[in-house]
């Protein structure tokens, strides 16, 4: 599975469609790979796995999201932060 991964970061260029979002407007898929990827390595950092896995969700969200809406929402990870991770 690991190496099946590592295939599909390496072919990766933009975020593909997630029929969760099928609108145009994806600020809801913006938070919800950024939500995701938090999620993600402190799962796997809680059970001492390798967090590589994760980086399909920073991926992701690194295309979807302005910069300005994510230094947001890492300032906001110190204090109270809006979602649930």
């Amino acid at each position: 599975m690991a190496e099946e991964i590592r295939s599909r970061l390496e072919r990766f260029r933009t975020a593909p469609f997630d029929s969760r979002f099928p609108n145009q407007n994806q600020t809801r898929n913006c938070w919800q790979n950024y939500l995701d990827f938090h999620r993600c390595q402190k799962a796997l950092a809680a059970k001492g796995a390798d967090v590589e896995p994760c980086q399909w969700y920073f991926r992701v969200y690194k295309s979807l999201c302005p910069t300005e809406w994510v230094a947001t929402w890492d300032g906001y990870q110190e204090g109270t932060f809006p979602g649930k991770i």
